[in-house]
């Protein structure tokens, strides 16, 4: 009886690891104006973000505030976060399909890595690099723990629509896009 019972709990446990293995990833995914996250950032906190000076690649000073007149998607990332890697693509076709929406990738991470990661998965939009206090910023943003990746989509006129933690789902946001400029294109 012992002898069936040990690989019996062996089998039940493999299933169940297994079963946990296979769901698929939830996403925190939170419209702002339905649901505020629980540190929605404050007004103030969106205008320090857009006059704050990140460095591009390049060490020239930018600032957000110099694309506020369009919608803009802003999107912490970092080359050693998997989620982040994964939705660098979509972020970049999301840029081809809504031209007049400004999507900003701000980097938490380092120039070097940042150039390297960017040879093999290139993009059109501008790369900003907020260094290791990046975490910190996200947290003022709304973003309590500081994980990546965090995505802000910004209004015209630089106020927050929506606030995503986590991975981006593409189409979701392509609707959110779509509905925030009319020159959109859906290709």
């Amino acid at each position: 009886m012992k002898r069936l019972l040990i690989p019996a709990l062996l089998a039940l446990a493999a299933a169940g690891l297994l079963f946990f293995y296979l769901q698929p990833a939830t996403q925190v995914n939170t419209p702002v104006a339905a649901t505020p996250m629980p540190d929605a950032p404050k007004p103030d906190a969106l205008g320090a973000l857009t006059v704050r000076e990140f460095q591009n690649l390049d060490a020239q000073g930018q600032q957000i505030r110099q694309w506020i007149g369009q919608p803009m998607v802003i999107n912490f990332w970092a080359t050693w976060c998997a989620p982040c890697v994964r939705e660098m693509p979509d972020l970049e076709r999301l840029q081809q399909q809504h031209p007049g929406v400004r999507m900003v990738g701000i980097g938490v991470d380092s120039a070097d890595n940042i150039r390297a990661f960017l040879q093999k998965v290139p993009v059109t939009y501008p790369i900003l690099l907020a260094g290791p206090g990046g975490t910190d910023l996200m947290r003022t943003l709304g973003n309590p723990t500081g994980g990546l990746p965090f995505t802000l989509v910004l209004n015209a006129d630089g106020s927050l629509n929506r606030a995503i933690i986590g991975e981006i789902n593409p189409s979701d946001l392509a609707a959110t896009l779509s509905g925030m400029t009319p020159e959109s294109t859906h290709s």
